[in-house]
């Protein structure tokens, strides 16, 4: 038994997604020589991308000659090294043959759409002489008919080895034997079965064991990496399987030297990019889709998890697994659309603000730095003050006007603190389950259509008062997004993103301000960087 199972480690090319694949020269050589050493039977060495330029500090390389001068100086010993292909991203041309070859094997990804093309370019790295794995991702997309349809084409080419990848962490024990029986009874028995786990919904590890203790003569590669560093909830520990396999399944691999790698090699990178289970990992492994679709919406910071939920939820079957970012976007759009007649409530709010002069309050640290100005400006134009999308005892603010629905879950107790003449302002698009609002208004209205920086609260606030036929209005604390780690006053008003998010906010709050400038006046009270000059300025 010992014999027909083997590990294979993927630590340089499924982790290289977590560093683009930069872990350094010295490094990509000594994980290799200890894994080796571990007596680990496979290693990946990393990816075959001709977009890449060759850098030897890198294990993504745009030919096999790259492996060569990267590898120059490792003596190959008892691991078989491989390489994995995204069919598509490098041509045959690229592939050297296996005699003059560092590798001695390749695997080839590619999902079920791109088959056909697929499958002839696999037969031709075979017969440049390497191992071929055929790797089934997406295992969960094909229906049985399509995989005995796909088996029987994998028999003809007669691969190294064929292997079940659970790309989005899907599987459960009860899927995973089904998909190899599925496989082990029409598969050519000489061909090896692979399995590649993700750990969307813990099961990596799991489930690596369950498809090493299966029912089969076949022989079994079960792939892993150092510390499950991998794509997006990471995969299978190495370290943990391996132990595993040595206690139950009469393995010997030597764990020390994955504790080494861990240690000295993994763990500067781990405390800067954080890999594994996540919850929008888990969100997309309960959905049955994939990730992007989640960070997606993750990224809009206006949603809460259920209703990041209930959006996923409309995906139609053959969209879940083939991201598609124009749909999300409509089904986000068209959430966030809820129609009600709101015309009773503007009537009111227009009555009630007519003949007032009206500044807008935003959480940023300027209104905590410039606090008695403000309060001073106020008076002076016996204003009303509207907190938008966080509330405040600082100010006595008359109203709260909120657009997001993360805002309203985060604080709604905190409503209830405020004075009781507080009125609580709120768009459709918010389900309400705690304080009443005094006033909701249709989202619609205020998000226009073909309007990206409309989904911001500041602009649909603003675009609320235009409605209401306010021809002027003054903003104070709306600093604008920075390179600190700190815009707010108060850390807990914080939904800000990555630097690109807070870039991509800047500049669209800024084009939705300019445009509705031309309808009505914008004055700044405090610094902002959406305008050169504040009234506390001047």
């Amino acid at each position: 038994m010992p014999e027909k199972i083997h590990l294979l480690d993927c630590t340089l090319r499924d982790g290289g997604y977590v560093n683009d694949w930069n872990f350094g020269h010295h490094v990509i050589t000594s994980v290799y020589k200890q894994l080796d050493s571990a007596g680990v039977e496979y290693i990946e060495v990393g990816f075959l991308d001709e977009r890449r330029c060759f850098d030897s500090n890198h294990s993504i390389v745009p030919n096999t000659e790259c492996y060569n001068e990267i590898f120059k100086n490792v003596q190959k010993k008892q691991a078989i090294p491989v390489a994995m292909i995204d069919y598509g991203t490098c041509d045959i041309k690229n592939i050297g043959e296996c005699e003059s070859s560092f590798l001695d094997g390749i695997r080839v990804i590619f999902k079920k759409e791109k088959i056909d093309k697929a499958l002839p370019f696999c037969k031709e790295i075979k017969d440049k002489g390497y191992k071929l794995f055929i790797q089934a991702i997406s295992i969960t997309a094909y229906s049985d008919m399509e995989m005995l349809q796909y088996v029987e084409r994998i028999n003809k080419i007669k691969p190294y080895a064929f292997s079940i990848v659970d790309t989005y962490g899907l599987l459960d024990k009860k899927k995973l034997q089904h998909y190899f029986n599925l496989i082990d009874n029409n598969l050519d028995p000489e061909i090896k079965v692979g399995y590649h786990a993700h750990n969307n919904f813990q099961l990596a590890f799991s489930n690596s064991m369950e498809f090493l203790n299966l029912n089969t003569n076949r022989e079994l590669v079960v792939d892993a990496s150092v510390y499950g560093m991998g794509k997006s909830a990471g995969n299978c520990p190495i370290e943990l399987l391996s132990m595993q396999m040595n206690r139950y399944l009469g393995k010997n691999y030597d764990i020390n030297q994955f504790l080494e790698i861990m240690d000295v090699d993994l763990m500067p990178i781990y405390q800067r990019r954080y890999w594994g289970y996540k919850y929008n990992f888990y969100i997309s492994a309960m959905q049955n889709c994939h990730p992007n679709y989640v960070q997606y919406l993750i990224d809009k910071k206006t949603l809460t998890v259920t209703v990041i939920n209930e959006i996923l939820s409309q995906l139609p079957e053959e969209k879940k697994l083939l991201y598609d970012e124009k749909y999300i976007e409509k089904l986000y759009v068209n959430h966030q659309k809820k129609n009600i007649d709101d015309t009773e409530d503007c009537a009111k709010l227009a009555q009630l603000l007519a003949d007032r002069a009206i500044v807008l309050l935003g959480p940023g640290r300027s209104i905590v730095e410039n606090e008695k100005s403000i309060k001073k400006y106020i008076r002076d134009r016996n204003a009303v003050t509207i907190s938008v999308n966080f509330s405040t005892l600082r100010y006595e603010s008359e109203y709260v006007f909120l657009s997001n629905a993360k805002r309203y879950n985060a604080w709604s107790d905190m409503f209830n603190l405020l004075p009781k003449n507080c009125k609580l302002i709120i768009t459709s698009n918010i389900n309400i389950f705690d304080h009443q609002p005094d006033y909701i208004i249709n989202y619609s209205t205020l998000y226009g259509n073909d309007r990206d920086e409309n989904d911001n609260a500041l602009l649909l606030c603003l675009q609320l008062l235009h409605r209401l036929g306010k021809r002027k209005v003054s903003l104070a604390g709306f600093d604008g997004f920075s390179s600190e780690s700190m815009d707010y006053y108060d850390a807990s008003y914080s939904f800000a993103g990555n630097e690109e998010f807070r870039k991509q906010s800047n500049e669209k709050i800024r084009m939705g301000i300019k445009r509705l400038s031309d309808e009505m006046e914008i004055e700044f009270v405090t610094p902002s960087i959406y305008e050169k000059k504040s009234v506390l300025q001047d």
